[in-house]
């Protein structure tokens, strides 16, 4: 027995309204990120995420222990990698919700 489950099970089963994958992967076309690298002169790096550029979902980061170790470029993709994921699970909850509250 695996623990994957897929959309189409998922499609398949569902008797009532919910989120799909679809509609969460057309809401993250809509992310946008900025990108905060080093602040105070630290080894950090930040990705914050964005709906449309207004409303914040998600902030992603990466750091490493000693400055000499820091690559910004590496950084960067870690950081929005984590950002990405963050807000795309936010995503989930306030959809979920959004559909949950309509059906009060």
């Amino acid at each position: 027995m695996t623990n994957v489950v897929t959309e189409q099970e998922l499609a398949e089963k569902a008797l009532a309204p919910r989120v799909t994958k679809a509609q969460i992967d057309a809401l993250m076309e809509r992310v946008t990120y900025t990108v905060e690298q080093r602040p105070g002169g630290t080894t950090s790096t930040f990705v914050h995420a964005f709906l449309d550029g207004k409303f914040f979902l998600a902030t992603g980061f990466s750091a490493c222990v000693n400055a000499e170790n820091f690559d910004s470029e590496i950084g960067e993709r870690m950081a929005r990698g984590n950002a990405e994921k963050y807000a795309e699970n936010k995503l989930w909850e306030l959809e979920g919700y959004r559909l949950f509250a309509t059906n009060l």
